[in-house]
């Protein structure tokens, strides 16, 4: 019997099932607890050593027994993969794989060592964006580094390349039996990623867009659309806007809404903010506006506590794969404690369902709690 054809894999009713969320920052302090950590030092006016950042989550969260299990981080997030079994796991890492000493001036700077990275393939890992403000932090030698450990831990990745036409390049994620995900990556100057970082038709960098104009959107309907198969999910990853707020502008929304209309993405997955921000269904497609911080070493941290970055999402999407229409939307919340995902106590999970209601609800969404489980549910599909 000769191999089923794409079409006749993405048959009606066929759903492939997505695990998206936000900024995956493994480098610094998480690096340090991890077994093979790259050296401490720091070039940040805050503090001089990534262990400083350990030792702040550790007054306010108690011991973390460092070096921890290659796996420890994902915490209750393993448990959530294993129950709710998706067929494909999507982040935006947002930390070099490298040890290299060449660093930017600029701040802040991510790091996680190739071996440590091996995290990420314990969480079964299988896609990355990198067209952010973190993955050239110790330059092109990083980006280098990270793009071979990355092939060596066999996760596709999109967003950054040695050339723009590999940093635009969509990856490719096959799944047996249902057809393809299609995922590209973009980067935004408002997201902090420097105009330097852009890769060029002969330098390595970001894939990268000056604004949200007309052309930026046509630009990646043009790289989707060229690989596009009947049937294909597409999504469209995009680093976007500052750390704090939950303001969503018309040019945003006009240019999310242009990824749908012309390059027929299924997902716009948003992120950059440390919190989540609102979420938007256009024409039966889904809009993460901001799916805020997934990892981070932020714990004991002053300052922006009001918007609880400590408390962070799982979106599992639903997707039919003969129309590319979203069925369903689940949305797991998480908290992170002493670097480590863990179920959220019943008043965080209140908290949380209050704030998505109030973000969601003049985008005609409406969300509700089941078994610890916030539901989405629309009825609107254009602006409301």
């Amino acid at each position: 019997m000769g191999e089923l054809s794409i079409r006749d894999q993405n048959r009606a009713g066929a759903v492939i099932r997505l695990f998206l969320c936000g900024d995956v920052m493994i480098g610094r302090g998480i690096d340090q607890i991890l077994p093979a950590p790259c050296r401490p030092q720091l070039h940040e006016a805050y503090l001089r050593s990534a262990l400083e950042y350990k030792w702040l989550a550790e007054s306010v969260n108690g011991k973390i027994p460092a070096p921890v299990a290659i796996n420890y981080v994902w915490g209750a997030a393993l448990d959530e993969f294993s129950i709710r079994a998706p067929d494909v796991k999507l982040i935006n890492l947002e930390t070099s794989i490298t040890r290299s000493e060449d660093y930017e001036v600029k701040g802040i700077n991510y790091r996680v060592s190739p071996e440590n990275a091996e995290c990420l393939r314990a969480a079964g890992i299988d896609c990355c964006s990198l067209a952010n403000n973190h993955v050239m932090d110790w330059g092109r030698q990083g980006l280098e580094d990270t793009l071979l450990a990355l092939r060596r831990l066999h996760i596709a990745c999109a967003g950054a390349g040695r050339t723009l036409e590999k940093a635009a390049a969509p990856a490719i994620l096959c799944i047996p039996g249902k057809g393809r995900v299609v995922f590209a990556a973009l980067a935004l100057p408002t997201s902090g990623v420097p105009d330097a970082w852009a890769a060029s038709a002969n330098a390595p960098g970001v894939h990268f867009a000056p604004d949200l104009s007309d052309e930026s959107a046509s630009g990646i309907a043009r790289v989707l659309n060229a690989v596009r198969l009947p049937g294909d999910v597409g999504v469209a990853s995009i680093h976007w806007g500052g750390n704090w707020g939950y303001e969503v502008s018309d040019q945003q929304r006009d240019f999310a809404h242009r990824l749908i209309d012309d390059a027929k993405v299924s997902v716009v997955h948003g992120h950059s903010s440390h919190h989540p921000k609102p979420i938007e269904i256009y024409k039966n497609r889904l809009i993460l506006h901001g799916c805020g911080d997934f990892l981070n070493d932020y714990e004991g941290i002053p300052g922006m506590g009001a918007y609880r970055g400590d408390l962070v999402l799982m979106y599992f999407i639903d997707v039919d794969a003969h129309s590319g229409d979203v069925q369903a939307l689940s949305l797991v919340p998480l908290r992170i404690v002493r670097f480590r995902l863990e179920h959220t106590a019943t008043a965080d999970t209140a908290w949380l369902l209050t704030r998505l209601q109030d973000l969601c609800r003049p985008f005609g969404l409406h969300l509700k709690l089941e078994d610890s489980t916030i539901i989405v549910n629309w009825r609107n599909q254009g602006k409301p």
